[in-house]
């Protein structure tokens, strides 16, 4: 009898144990944003997108994040709009959409620098090229959902593009672009 009740004590302070130290699984959701901002000749632009999919994998510690495995997404660059669609067209080619749909992004490591702070390093692949970054990261937990909010300074010859140019040439972007994302996990 005594073993029957040192195995069931056991399984439960083990399964107990593992509830409070778990990976898990989370996808992105479709509340998610992404945006690009950079500036022209003319005036400063957005192209935004809410249709970025992907997944990540968490650590969680009695309720707080205690390690971020993986992060893979993808966000089809098509979608990127600006309130303007003329110009979302010299965006696309400059992306080369047409050989290289999707903008894609794979976390290689994370380090937490506080509570809400992670510097992650990933791998954006941007028309074709791909160049590692550090983005630091400020993360808050809200009802079992994680949210993650960050940018990163890039430029068009990062990933071997040419600034576009519109109204034969009038009308040409900056070289400096931000990437700015608000990664909502569930």
């Amino acid at each position: 009898m005594k073993t029957i009740k040192s195995i069931l004590l056991t399984v439960i302070f083990t399964t107990a144990s593992l509830q409070i130290n778990a990976q898990r699984t989370y996808n992105v959701t479709a509340n998610s944003t992404f945006e690009v901002a950079g500036t022209s000749t003319v005036h400063d632009w957005v192209m935004k997108s809410t249709e970025g999919t992907g997944t990540a994998n968490l650590t969680i510690k009695d309720s707080k994040l205690a390690g971020i495995n993986s992060l893979n997404i993808s966000l089809l660059a098509e979608s990127l709009k600006r309130y303007k669609t003329s110009m979302d067209k010299v965006a696309y080619e400059a992306l080369d959409t047409e050989n290289h749909q999707n903008i894609e992004y794979v976390l290689k490591s994370a380090v937490k620098v506080d509570e809400t702070t992670w510097n992650l390093t990933g791998v954006y692949t941007i028309a074709g090229v791909s160049k590692e970054f550090t983005t630091q990261v400020r993360i808050t937990i809200s009802n079992g959902t994680f949210i993650l909010q960050g940018s990163n300074q890039i430029t068009f010859g990062d990933f071997e593009m040419t600034p576009p140019k519109a109204a034969l040439g009038v009308v040409k972007a900056g070289k400096d672009l931000t990437v700015i994302f608000n990664i909502i996990l569930s």
